[in-house]
């Protein structure tokens, strides 16, 4: 049975991530595909950039959001479910079935995590306000989303190991979880590490 309830989370999360906000934000609401404007990338930050500040804005929500009702349901059955529903949700954003398997950067989708284990999990507000402050210090200083992002999800899966390591399946899973999706970021990032290491990376003018 519990085999089952793995399942259905796996399922449930990857379904739920699949729901590719910025291309319905974008063809129902401003009639463009964002896939053909801009970094042609379906997430937060290219919405921001084609779109305008509060599509952007709206994108990220959903996108965090979506995890977040993923783990919700997922603890209704057990923690290990949560994060495995999570998890699963990220990889859905990522890889969306709903849109023939190329979607977003996991940024916004790592942060819902994050923030659906804090409340639904740990109940430890650490687990987002870390990685939150190192995301906008990161951007602040140098402008640079990607490598803000990628700051954050290193410095959660550090601060996530730092908290305490324990046999419990519970923390296993969220340590193992964290470095995937840090993995996830990076590899996600990659073409934006390249444009770095050129100066060739777009940098925010908001901040």
């Amino acid at each position: 049975m519990d085999y089952l309830w793995f399942f259905l989370a796996c399922l449930c999360g990857y379904l739920l991530g699949s729901i590719p906000f910025a291309l319905v934000i974008g063809k129902v609401f401003y009639h463009k595909d964002i896939r053909q404007y801009g970094s042609g990338n379906p997430g937060g930050t290219n919405a921001g950039r084609v779109l305008g500040k509060k599509a952007g804005v709206s994108v990220i929500a959903l996108d965090a959001l979506k995890v977040v009702l993923a783990i919700y349901i997922g603890s209704l059955v057990s923690n290990p479910c949560a994060m495995l529903a999570g998890f699963m949700t990220c990889v859905g954003h990522c890889y969306p079935i709903f849109a023939h398997f190329k979607g977003g950067k996991a940024v916004a989708s790592m942060f819902g995590f994050l923030l659906g284990i804090t409340i639904f999990v740990f109940k430890n507000p650490f687990y987002i306000i870390v990685p939150l402050l190192m995301f906008f210090i990161v951007l602040y200083l140098y402008k640079w989303v990607s490598v803000a992002s990628i700051c954050a999800a290193v410095s959660s899966s550090l601060q996530i190991m730092s908290m305490g390591w324990s046999t419990d399946l519970e923390h296993i899973l969220v340590i193992v979880f964290s470095w995937l999706l840090t993995l996830l970021v990076i590899y996600r990032h990659r073409t934006n590490i390249v444009k770095v290491r050129q100066n060739k990376e777009s940098r925010i003018t908001w901040l």
